[in-house]
């Protein structure tokens, strides 16, 4: 329960309409205890008929029997007393028939209104978990998404907050139905007889005992089926977006049985909790049942050694009574269950919901103006959830409108320049400066804002093409977009579409060629204009003619920009100002093409595999 703290504010956040719904419940339960007084009197009078008892008596027998009922029902009996000398005993029957007939009406009139409050209520909650996830999700740094899987962030967004709306919604609801409709009742069976409503409430101590340890168990296999469902919904998810390499290694049976060896694992879990429910449910209803058969037989009891105190009309009105509490008693564990599955979810929700951003802006950060001069200064970086030393003392220094580019073979750290300048991460040591300010001084919004980035690892929106060159922009015009296109290369190939710029590229851009999907990624970081761009080896998937018209392109686009070209391969057509060649976290060599060959190095090896590979190709 201490899990479901976390929802409180959303409960101060709509109080009032909480409130209504309280006060309805309580109306609503209201009508629904006069019933079974109606009831008790109609019984009392058929009882005053079939004994033909004197005027006298008569009365007498009535007044005991309705000694203690509500006030309301109280004036009732007196208007149909003063006008039965009036009328038949079929009247009176119909005149009780169509009372009860109103106050169920009116039970059903305030229930209405009890849903329309709180149902309502807890859906709006919903909107409102489900908005304080997505943001959170979104300010949550790029380690915690390397340590957690997109099926268990999903599974805790759609599943754990539905589960918490069943405590905010359905739960609170009947919870209050039951203690408003439990309390009524037995504050007027205490009132019409103490001892009686002692025998007939007598099994309720067993079934308290009952209920908690039952929910003990339900909240332990709660928690299991939770997990159990977020691995499932995992393994569906890759499945889903990896289909196209299941299909090329024929992997589908081998797939399929992973899915269903986990499904099986979840189904298991989930029958096994539906047989505890089987087993719970009836119980509650047998110890209801045994209330019942008490009341008739000691009530019965009681009537035939003193009448007067426990008349016939009282055994029929705690009949009703124990019926009416049927349900709510019954749904004591239900409602139980439901805030014990909500606790499991919402404790999955804080652990997310509690975990701090590592990458946090400063009180009061810098709004940058982005010139481009750029200064990585002793920088040392380990990734935490592998442990590997990516930057080792790593200082470089990138005048504004100077081109460098980044070389290095796999796992040298290149990627890790970039994502340390867009403070995707923060170094372990040193400092990032930009026009002379810590990066992490700066807003980080501004920061990101002013950098256009192409990554290594492109991802294309389910949009439109043009939605996806546009995405960095609140508004493109359509000539803004096609000359991004353009610009990379790629407005040719739209042209050929269908539907042009307002092609669906699919999830992931599915649809598209690894080097078209490539080449809109470029065109999305050339359409903002920023001071800074950063190419991260974006041009890999790209043929040797569209790569010489790109970079062609690129000498225009990045003048008077300050560009970080990251890459694994050789650009000996693009003229840059630097040449910075890594390996092992550490620069080895620097300079510019001309020199680099004549050091006869790392470059130089490189450029010469190159060509060889080159000359045997062609």
């Amino acid at each position: 329960m201490k899990h479901l703290k976390a929802v409180n504010k959303y409960f101060r956040k709509y109080k009032w309409r909480f409130l209504l719904g309280i006060i309805f419940v309580i109306v609503s339960n209201y009508f629904g205890i006069l019933a079974p007084q109606v009831t008790g009197y109609v019984m009392d009078k058929v009882q005053v008929k079939m004994q033909r008892l004197s005027p006298g008596d008569a009365a007498s027998y009535i007044k005991a029997g309705s000694k203690s009922y509500d006030p309301l029902v109280k004036l009732f009996i007196k208007e149909v007393e003063n006008r039965i000398s009036q009328h038949d005993f079929a009247w009176l029957v119909m005149i009780c028939g169509i009372t009860l007939l109103v106050f169920a009406l009116l039970r059903g009139l305030f229930m209405f209104f009890m849903r329309q409050t709180i149902i309502v209520m807890s859906r709006l909650v919903e909107y409102d978990q489900k908005n304080e996830v997505y943001l959170h999700y979104q300010q949550l740094d790029t380690e915690f998404y390397k340590m957690h899987s997109t099926g268990d962030l999903m599974s805790r967004m759609a599943e754990d907050v539905s589960r918490v709306r069943m405590y905010t919604g359905p739960a609170m609801m009947y919870f209050i139905n039951l203690v408003a409709l439990i309390g009524l009742s037995i504050f007027y069976m205490v009132q019409k007889d103490l001892e009686l409503t002692l025998y007939v409430l007598a099994p309720l101590p067993l079934l308290a005992i009952t209920i908690y340890y039952v929910n003990t168990i339900i909240h332990k296999k709660s928690e299991n089926i939770q997990a159990q469902l977020s691995n499932l919904t995992t393994n569906a998810q890759e499945s889903y977006s990896g289909i196209r390499v299941i299909k090329s290694f024929v992997q589908e049976k081998a797939m399929e049985s992973f899915f269903e060896k986990n499904s099986a694992d979840y189904k298991s879990s989930a029958v096994n909790l539906a047989k505890i429910e089987a087993i719970y449910f009836p119980s509650i209803s047998l110890l209801i049942g045994l209330s019942t058969l008490l009341t008739i037989m000691i009530g019965g009891l009681y009537h035939i050694k003193n009448p007067e105190d426990i008349t016939i009309g009282t055994i029929a009105e705690f009949v009703v009574y124990i019926n009416m509490l049927t349900f709510p008693v019954s749904a004591i564990g239900w409602v139980a269950s439901m805030i014990q599955r909500a606790s499991a979810s919402q404790k999955r929700l804080n652990e997310f919901l509690e975990t701090t951003p590592a990458i946090q802006d400063v009180a009061n950060p810098v709004i940058p103006e982005v010139k481009g001069n750029i200064a990585f200064n002793n920088i040392d970086f380990t990734y935490a959830h592998t442990g590997i030393k990516a930057l080792k003392n790593f200082s470089l220094k990138i005048p504004a409108g100077k081109k460098v580019v980044i070389i290095g073979r796999t796992g040298s750290g290149k990627s890790t320049i970039a994502q340390l300048l867009l403070r995707m991460y923060d170094p372990d040591q040193g400092c990032i400066e930009i026009d002379g300010i810590d990066i992490r001084q700066m807003n980080r919004r501004e920061l990101r804002n002013q950098i256009s980035y192409v990554p290594q690892d492109v991802f294309l929106f389910s949009d439109t093409i043009a939605g996806n060159i546009k995405f960095g922009l609140d508004t493109a015009s359509d000539e803004l977009i096609r000359n991004a296109a353009r610009q990379a290369s790629i407005e040719r190939e739209i042209d050929l579409f269908p539907e042009k710029f307002k092609t669906m590229v699919g999830e992931r851009g599915v649809t598209l060629s690894g080097g078209q999907k490539q080449r809109i990624s470029i065109a999305r970081a050339m359409i903002k204009d920023p001071g800074i761009v950063v190419f991260d080896d974006c041009l890999s998937a790209v043929d040797a003619r569209t790569e010489k018209e790109i970079i062609g392109n690129l000498y225009q686009y990045l003048q008077g920009k300050t560009a970080i070209i990251i890459t694994h391969r050789v650009f000996s057509l693009f003229s840059f100002d630097e040449i910075i060649v890594m390996d092992e976290g550490k620069i080895v060599e620097k300079g510019t093409h001309e020199s680099l060959l004549k050091l006869n190095g790392h470059y130089a090896e490189m450029y010469r595999q190159e060509q060889e590979q080159e000359v045997s190709e062609g």
